[in-house]
């Protein structure tokens, strides 16, 4: 038997796993996940975080887009949910380490399968606009230096 969409209907044993009709909580698993994890900052400090404990100074290092504050707040809100745990490290100064609790390192393979996908998937298609984008025109080499070809057609004016 199927159903109008072309799938199997769903068995007694298949609704746990479908976010068609939420368990008895009312939730989608997968939803859930996304809501603590969906944010391309949240996921790139658990996968940043996989390669062991880290300094917040290290963790902002890592990506030159990254800000202070965007940290703090993911930081904060990822060790709420109980992925991140702060561990404050009594030196003269002090400072804090942050680590991925046993929550966190449970998304260890989730993280690997995305970084793989997007190895695959998402490189390629990103180089080749790159290329087909440069290929066409030439960049100035000075910042804010007009290109070439603009200069030749405003010298071909003046002469005339």
């Amino acid at each position: 038997m199927s159903s109008d969409r072309g799938r199997p209907a769903a068995g007694p044993s298949d609704n746990a796993d479908s976010c068609d009709q939420p368990g008895e909580e009312g939730i989608c698993p997968v939803l859930a996940a996304v809501g603590v994890i969906g944010t391309e900052w949240r996921l790139a400090i658990v996968h940043r975080l996989l390669e062991g404990p880290q300094r917040f100074s290290e963790i902002l290092k890592s990506n030159s887009r990254l800000n202070a504050k965007t940290l703090s707040a993911t930081l904060k809100f990822l060790e709420g949910q109980g992925v991140v745990q702060r561990t404050v490290v009594s030196t003269r100064p002090f400072s804090v380490v942050y680590s991925l609790t046993e929550m966190g390192l449970g998304l260890a393979p989730a993280a690997r399968e995305l970084r793989q996908w997007g190895t695959r998937w998402l490189l390629p298609r990103r180089r080749a606009a790159l290329r087909a984008g440069s290929a066409g025109r030439r960049t100035p080499v000075i910042q804010g230096e007009l290109p070439r070809v603009a200069l030749a057609e405003a010298d071909g004016r003046r002469k005339a």
